[in-house]
């Protein structure tokens, strides 16, 4: 019976790219589909900010930073609290992940061309127990040229697949349904698109013109997850986490649907953990909108205070950058879906970093010169134009105006200046002797402790109502859609299985699709720079597997 090709890649993002190109290595022929566009090339890789987890790297090394894999098994484990038996693959890709990030991971990268700012970032740090959720130790990594300069090679390699006559690059192919001719799925049928001119992210065209139907001996789902679509992650909300919100803001455009999860689902797959997600709790409305609800998250230092909507300080642990989930569980048992960071002009422009390539023009396009500029500017410049034009910020000179300002953004004006005007010099009582209790504060000084975070992340401790820091800024936070933790479950192989447990042959699947690993490799919660590379591991992994797999 004629084959299409050897394989079939479903979704261009980084992991059907890594997939592609190791399958191209192997000298297989592959066709790659995707509903977007050619522009879009890279999916959601390209807009992040292109952060890896890397165990005892040369940057941390020389940023005097101790790690080790059995510390980062602790902190994995601990943070992704596995307690279902569903996660027996989940668990064991996870070690697999772990050994990677610790062994061939980064040189393997290298050898690719792909390097690394200096500075590791500390991302979740958690703030519980030894054995709990967080990172011990810094281990963020920022690739040099950020999601673009991480998607460049594996694109290099999957094109120079296209030249040798291996890879066909089929866009606005969208798949409906995966079936069998044989004994094994070997079958991907669809609908093909308007062409579309459109920009990256941008809504394109669901004009449809015409079918396909394609054959090859294995098919690998990388289709990404349900973060655009408000719908179903409302419907998959946990109870856990309290009542699902009624605004949500979007970290990616709406064709990240989850639709290629149902149709391999009805195929015959195993989707697990559909309650585990990753949504941010510090969005705000991007000013300059690419996509429907566009939203960006703010990578906070420790220095903001935060405010649920009624003013209150969340309680502790709950500091800008240690807890993700952990603050949405409790924003969401408030009764509200928004909160606040109070700071000023000192704090946001040592302290607020943008997610997103487009938001970090310097790292993105590769300009030291730029990351000068950054680091000695009063406010960075894409961080400015928020503060200038974000319609959640709220600048002033006095307490009285923020307040004003921020009761004027809100339904109804819940924050009561006599009260936030305590809370706030109570903090600022505690900066001025070296003792505290105050925990944050105990924090701001642990951070400056590390090199990393002194030198570009933390703000040197002060008064916030010190006029010399001001103006005062008061942001409103939303929550913002982003990343699916569950998905289709696979064994080491990336070999997609059926509710029996077996797998459903010819079926692959790797990235966001399949949980970044097993069908949720972290289990409930992240230790952040994990999704870029869970998509390359899994990727990786996928590729070599259908490679070997088919004759």
């Amino acid at each position: 019976m004629a084959y299409d090709a050897d394989v079939i890649v479903i979704g261009a993002g980084l992991a059907g790219l890594a997939a592609t190109a190791e399958l191209v290595d192997a000298g297989r022929k592959v066709i790659l589909l995707d509903q977007e566009p050619e522009q879009s090339i890279g999916g959601q890789a390209h807009w992040s900010f292109g952060g890896l987890f890397f165990v005892d790297s040369p940057e941390q090394r020389r940023m005097r930073i101790k790690d080790n894999h059995a510390l980062a098994l602790q902190d994995w484990m601990g943070t992704a609290g596995f307690d279902r038996p569903e996660d027996h693959w989940p668990r064991q890709w996870a070690e697999a992940y772990v050994d990677f990030a610790a062994g061939e991971k980064r040189p393997w990268l290298h050898r690719q061309g792909v390097r690394f700012f200096p500075v590791v970032g500390w991302a979740e740090r958690g703030g519980y127990d030894a054995n709990g959720h967080g990172n011990s130790v810094p281990r963020f990594h920022i690739t040099w040229g950020t999601g673009p300069g991480l998607v460049a090679p594996f694109e290099r390699r999957v094109r120079e697949g296209v030249a040798r006559g291996l890879v066909e690059l089929r866009f606005r192919h969208r798949v409906t349904g995966l079936s069998r001719s044989a004994g094994s799925v070997d079958t991907v049928t669809g609908e093909i698109l308007e062409p579309s001119g459109i920009e990256r992210g941008q809504a394109s065209s669901r004009t449809v013109t015409g079918a396909f139907e394609l054959r090859a001996q294995a098919v690998i789902v990388t289709s990404g997850g349900i973060g655009g679509n408000h719908d179903l992650v409302r419907a998959n909300w946990p109870e856990r986490l309290g009542t699902p919100p009624e605004r949500m803001i979007s970290g990616v455009p709406a064709h990240v649907d989850g639709a290629m999860l149902g149709i391999a689902e009805e195929a015959g797959a195993r989707l697990i953990n559909r309650d585990r997600m990753w949504h941010y709790t510090e969005g705000i409305q991007n000013w300059n909108p690419i996509w429907d609800k566009h939203g960006i998250r703010i990578l906070p230092g420790p220095s903001s205070l935060w405010l649920d909507a009624r003013g209150n300080r969340l309680p502790v642990p709950l500091f800008p950058g240690f807890d993700t989930l952990g603050t949405l569980e409790h924003i969401m048992r408030t009764g509200y879906d928004y909160t606040w960071f109070v700071l000023d002009q000192k704090i946001i422009g040592k302290e607020f970093a943008l997610s997103g390539s487009e938001q970090n023009p310097d790292l993105t396009g590769k300009s030291i010169r730029g990351v000068i500029g950054r680091a000695r500017a009063d406010v960075p410049g894409p961080v400015k134009a928020f503060m200038d034009n974000g319609v959640d910020f709220v600048v002033e000179d006095d307490l009285a105006a923020l307040v004003r300002g921020m009761n004027a953004l809100t339904e109804k004006p819940l924050i009561d200046e006599a009260a936030l005007r305590n809370e706030i010099v109570a903090r600022d009582r505690e900066i001025a002797n070296p003792f505290t209790k105050d925990l944050q504060v105990m924090s701001i000084r642990g951070a400056r402790n590390y090199l990393g975070d002194k030198l570009i992340r933390t703000a040197p401790m002060h008064r916030i109502l010190d006029p010399k820091a001001g103006p005062l800024i008061a942001v409103r936070l939303n929550i913002l859609t982003r990343k699916t933790l569950g998905g289709l479950e696979t064994d080491l192989s990336s070999r997609v299985l059926t509710e029996g447990g077996e797998p459903l042959e010819g079926v692959y699947a790797a990235g966001e699709a399949a949980g970044f690993g097993g069908g949720g490799v972290h289990g409930y919660r992240s230790l952040e720079g994990t999704f870029l590379g869970g998509c390359l591991f899994s990727g990786r992994t996928a590729g070599r597997a259908a490679a070997e797999a088919v004759d």
